[in-house]
């Protein structure tokens, strides 16, 4: 089938760059573009015109939500509290449980992605918070993942999350790691597994990486043993490192070690290597970002960085810069990370935070951080068909509506976007030529019954908390309203 759609902007591709046309046309036929400029006179079987509007190529996110957002519950809270979202030594010990059932997890995986083409996502590398499972993920969520990017048309690049430890709360109040190693190697096998799965898989949407856990609950041994798969399989490795002072204090602790020399025993950095965060070096007592050498060697590696700027900043943190990444030949990425999955929101929070770091107006420029979220993304993934809209692409692309009165007068349209909009003003997500999203509404899924069911398993969640706290406190205790709840 051949499509067209005209709309007043189109953020082509020309020259190794993207280039934007004014009153222009992106055609596609099945999933593959083959013209994105002035009017298209050939024949068409659909032709659409968006108007008032920006097509652009779908957004790639390299670290995204697939769960329930916790971030809701424990991105504010002061030390008294956010020791009790983490596990206790005895629920580590006695109690350890899944909170949400496989058909309940499957239907959470449905959630998260049908969010994220919302959003304008059209690849994603999903992730999930290990916090309210028994241990870590398994074969059976990264397999439903995979069959519902299938049923939505999301392209993805999945595998069960693993670890050998967990974070948790010593009784003394200490934070600690504490290990089960079968648990590790069983998760590596299921990660293989499912690499096995992805590579026999005819569907195009579903790609297979190795996505272990936080760097500081992972044996060395297991560290070892997923490099060696990432280089057997050739398939990327995404592995959260260089985020926390914890991770530091415990790593120096353990092995008299900074994360990057982890990273460089272990043979990880030989690997194709994504960091989300990536937002401190070696030195855990000041919490520093990375020197000089230390951003050199992940260049010199060929480390992705994928840079989450809404959660973050969330978190208290920030990257120290962008612009200082970038000029030192590092690849950005971006991710989500958390609720909500707006790259929109994400790259203006990013820009604005570079120029507050850096001290200049111009710096974390909107282009850098567009580029992040198509063609770095693209490019550190091994695509060049995907994150750009040119003849021969694959027809992965969003409009972007410009016609809400509270957007404002328009100049540039991304810039108008970055500064006045969100993803929300995604009108239509197309992936493979696929219409999966429009006006809000994905075919096929009763998105009222959906957000009705996510309330009831968020409430399981929270309740959940109690269990695993040092103090078994209340959720009201453990997530104080703003303001106190009248009577």
């Amino acid at each position: 089938m051949r499509t067209a759609l005209h709309a007043q902007w189109i953020l082509g591709f020309e020259d190794g760059d993207h280039i934007l046309h004014r009153d222009a046309d992106v055609v596609y036929e099945d999933d593959r573009i083959i013209h994105v400029g002035p009017s298209w006179r050939g024949e068409t079987d659909l032709r659409l015109d968006m108007g008032a509007a920006l097509i652009s190529p779908g957004f790639i996110d390299l670290d995204a939500l697939a769960d329930i957002d916790h971030a809701l519950l424990d991105s504010w809270a002061e030390h008294s509290l956010r020791e009790g979202h983490q596990w206790s030594e005895e629920y580590f010990g006695t109690r350890r449980r899944d909170v949400f059932t496989l058909e309940d997890r499957r239907f959470i995986r449905e959630y998260a992605l049908a969010q994220l083409l919302l959003h304008g996502i059209t690849t994603a590398m999903p992730i999930a918070s290990e916090v309210h499972s028994s241990w870590a993920e398994t074969y059976d969520d990264a397999l439903a993942i995979a069959e519902a990017a299938s049923r939505l048309g999301i392209r993805t690049y999945a595998g069960p999350s693993y670890r050998s430890g967990v974070n948790l709360v010593r009784t003394s109040g200490r934070r600690d790691v504490l290990w089960d190693h079968e648990r590790g190697v069983q998760g590596l096998a299921d990660a293989r597994r499912f690499l096995e799965y992805a590579a026999d898989t005819a569907n195009p949407l579903v790609h297979g990486a190795l996505l272990p856990c936080r760097i500081e609950t992972m044996s060395m041994d297991l560290l070892r043993a997923t490099a060696r798969l990432a280089r057997a399989y050739d398939v990327p490795v995404r592995i959260h490192s260089m985020q926390g002072t914890l991770e530091l204090q415990l790593l120096r602790q353990w092995y008299d070690a900074t994360p990057l020399e982890i990273l460089e025993r272990t043979g990880l950095l030989d690997c194709r290597l994504f960091i989300p965060h990536a937002i401190f070096g070696g030195d855990e007592e000041n919490g520093s970002p990375p020197t000089d050498r230390e951003l050199k060697k992940l260049a010199d590696a060929g480390v992705t960085v994928v840079h989450c700027p809404l959660t973050s900043l969330r978190y208290g943190m920030a990257l120290r810069s962008f612009d200082r990444y970038r000029d030192a030949g590092i690849t950005i990425a971006l991710g989500t990370d958390s609720h909500p999955p707006d790259l929109i929101r994400g790259m203006d929070v990013g820009g604005n935070v570079a120029k507050v770091v850096d001290g200049r107006t111009e710096a974390g420029g909107a282009a850098e951080y567009f580029r992040s979220a198509t063609l770095n993304a693209a490019k550190s993934l091994g695509r060049c068909d995907i994150g750009r809209l040119a003849p021969g692409a694959q027809a992965d692309l969003i409009v972007l509506d410009l016609k809400d009165f509270r957007l404002g007068v328009v100049d540039d349209p991304l810039r108008t976007l970055l500064m006045a909009g969100s993803a929300r003003d995604v009108s239509m997500t197309v992936v493979a030529g696929r219409t999966v999203a429009a006006d809000g509404k994905i075919p096929g899924l009763d998105l009222v019954s959906m957000r009705a069911r996510a309330q009831e398993l968020f409430e399981r969640m929270r309740s959940a908390y109690t269990e695993r706290d040092l103090h078994r406190r209340a959720p009201d205790a453990l997530f104080p309203p703003i303001f106190p709840n009248a009577g």
